[in-house]
């Protein structure tokens, strides 16, 4: 699906510069664009290796568990479904962490073995729990307090002030991440009722 989304796209891209006769800018777009993917890649890649190799450490070294039982107490609100001292809640924990320091692809392998681990005691495998869901409600609002990777790309391309957006990146946190939580909460409540 997402592949014809994309052609539909790139093709209406096409046509709209060849109607506008900006066939040059397209041309130029198409020359210069995959030198500045491989720039912003090669900016954001090594700070996604430190930042998993740091998890991997912090999760030998049981940091991980000492950071799911600090978020303990806000966590058993948020996913009441999930077992005090399971796994999946250092996953979580690490998982959103990552996400609020802004490494956002980082964070992905430990989203995949929450996931994981949350479906290991799910009663029902063909069907997603609410704690499954809660999870990906949080990862989707976009949790971020040190948006370290758009930071990464404004200083790319010259930015005076690369740091400037902290307190509007802080304030959408807050306003998505609750907002999320109560829809979560409320579909959940009108599908129990059902």
């Amino acid at each position: 699906m997402m592949n014809k989304i994309w052609g539909v796209f790139i093709i209406a891209g096409i046509l709209f510069s060849i109607v506008c006769g900006n066939v040059d800018s397209l041309n130029n777009e198409i020359i210069n664009s995959p030198s500045e993917i491989l720039n912003i890649f090669l900016s954001m890649f090594p700070l996604m290796i430190v930042w998993s190799g740091l998890m991997n450490i912090a999760k030998e070294a049981g940091l991980l568990d000492k950071l799911s039982n600090f978020m303990a107490p806000l966590f058993r609100i948020i996913f009441p479904d999930i077992p005090k001292g399971h796994p999946s809640l250092g996953y979580i924990a690490s998982n959103l962490t990552i996400n609020m320091l802004g490494i956002h692809n980082a964070s992905t392998p430990f989203g995949l073995k929450a996931m994981k681990s949350l479906n290991d005691i799910n009663p029902d495998k063909k069907r997603a729990t609410r704690s499954m869901i809660t999870f990906l409600v949080l990862n989707t609002s976009g949790v971020t307090i040190i948006a370290t990777d758009i930071i990464a790309v404004r200083s790319l391309y010259g930015s005076v002030n690369p740091t400037m957006i902290l307190s509007t990146t802080i304030m959408a946190t807050i306003i998505t991440t609750i907002f999320a939580l109560i829809i979560d909460n409320i579909l959940y409540k009108i599908w129990r009722k059902r």
